[in-house]
């Protein structure tokens, strides 16, 4: 029986099928376009390879495709009688989460990784702060994230992919240094892992390390396809960094080419938030952002996420709707309680329709009740970041200026100095 590079045994005799098998995997954990050609040539090679089939599913799921996701996963359903029991529980754990039911998901993966570590393919759907654990809705979900990738690591060795997902875990606890240290090391094993270079970019971000990271991106961008599952993020970076650094100029040719929703290639879920953050901390640094493009927005949000339950989404699409004034679907989100954090999604949606109105006061009241919950809306320290400089704006607004300089300085205060906020220094 042959095995792929994790060293786990495949259900095939094609070496053919195994290989681009394998092509498939680390195009799948390196962010990189080409993951669904490769799984595809291998179910050529091998129309009887389930985990290839498997692999499809994930490929499509990764790129929004669910309907050609749940087709291809049915027929991997049917060659199940002949595979191991680690690809029995494989396809358990993807039929899990395309059916929507993600605490059992994540109890699944927690009890295949504890049988077979290195089934990476598996072990993903709990990493990095966009998985099961990273959208659990709950406290504590960065330690718990850390706590997962920790125990992983020393079954993968030198492995570059697991050493980009512990390093994420550490740059979200707030362990920088080791972070760097872990990511650096990553890169240099696969120097095209894009995920090691987004969370690379995310480290200097919590630096403040804006020139750096500027350059590090303007080096690393241009041979990334952009059809690549992360091009349209890494192009958010570009442009928050475009946006501390005050040049507007670049932030707008980054925005319109790569990031919005009517250029970028990313998953919905990316150029809503990425699209909707960018344009709000615009208006935060005191950039105009007109109501054409918020319009725009809000129309693409009814489109793609109608109904509330992605909390993270929710409360982006939120922002547009307020912003563009589409009182039909924020209050949709205002009254609904949806979702892994659907309870405090209304508060967010509150505080938007608020400040869309000038109501600032009203605005600080919603946010306070839920301030020391942020983190239960997913999403990195970066991107929470919105909310985070939401409340301290608001706080500005209602004359709380000690008040928001002491909430700066304790929540994040590498942004103390020079925060992308108006007023936000000075006596």
């Amino acid at each position: 029986m042959l095995t792929d590079f994790y060293g786990n045994h495949l259900t095939t005799s094609t070496g053919l099928a195994r290989d681009s098998y394998d092509i498939g995997l680390r195009a799948f954990l390196s962010a990189n376009y080409g993951a669904q050609e490769a799984f595809s040539q291998a179910i050529e090679a091998d129309p009887n390879f389930a985990l290839a089939y498997l692999g499809l599913a994930r490929a499509f799921m990764s790129s929004g495709q669910i309907v050609e996701a749940k087709a291809v996963l049915g027929k991997a359903k049917n060659l199940l009688a002949e595979v191991t029991d680690r690809e029995k529980s494989h396809f358990v754990c993807c039929e899990l989460i395309l059916s929507g039911e993600a605490q059992k998901a994540r109890l699944a993966v927690y009890n295949h990784v504890s049988e077979w570590p290195c089934d990476a393919m598996i072990a993903q759907m709990c990493t990095s702060v966009f998985g099961l654990i990273g959208f659990s809705g709950e406290v504590g979900r960065e330690n718990a994230l850390l706590d997962y990738t920790a125990k992983l690591l020393p079954h993968y060795g030198e492995d570059w992919w697991m050493m980009s997902m512990h390093a994420i875990s550490l740059c979200e606890t707030g362990q920088t240094l080791k972070s760097m240290q872990l990511m650096e090391k990553a890169l240099n094993l696969n120097p095209r892992n894009a995920n090691a270079a987004h969370f690379f970019a995310h480290i200097l971000y919590e630096e403040n390390e804006v020139s750096a990271g500027r350059d590090y991106l303007a080096a690393w961008m241009p041979s990334y396809d952009r059809r690549s599952l992360l091009h349209g993020h890494l192009s958010w970076h570009q442009a928050l960094w475009a946006l501390h650094d005050g040049d507007e100029t670049s932030m707008w040719e980054v925005i319109d080419s790569s990031v919005s929703q009517e250029k970028g290639s990313s998953l919905p879920i990316n150029a809503l938030t990425d699209t909707a953050s960018i344009y709000y901390r615009a208006e935060l640094a005191g950039y105009n952002v007109s109501t054409d493009r918020w319009l725009k927005l809000s129309e693409y949000a009814t489109q793609k996420f109608p109904h509330m339950g992605q909390s993270f989404a929710d409360i982006h699409a939120a922002l547009a709707h307020a912003m563009a004034g589409n009182e039909e679907y924020l209050s949709k989100l205002i009254d609904g309680n949806s979702g892994f954090a659907g309870d405090i999604v209304p508060a967010v949606a509150k505080t938007w329709k608020a400040i869309s109105e000038d109501k600032w006061d009203k605005a600080r009241r919603e946010l306070e009740t839920i301030s020391s919950e942020f983190v239960r809306f997913g999403g990195s320290r970066a991107q929470r970041d919105l909310l985070e400089f939401t409340y301290v704006n608001v706080l500005l607004r209602t004359d709380n200026k000690e008040n928001a300089q002491k909430t700066l300085l304790e929540r994040r205060p590498v942004f103390f100095e020079k925060a992308p906020i108006q007023a936000i220094s000075g006596p």
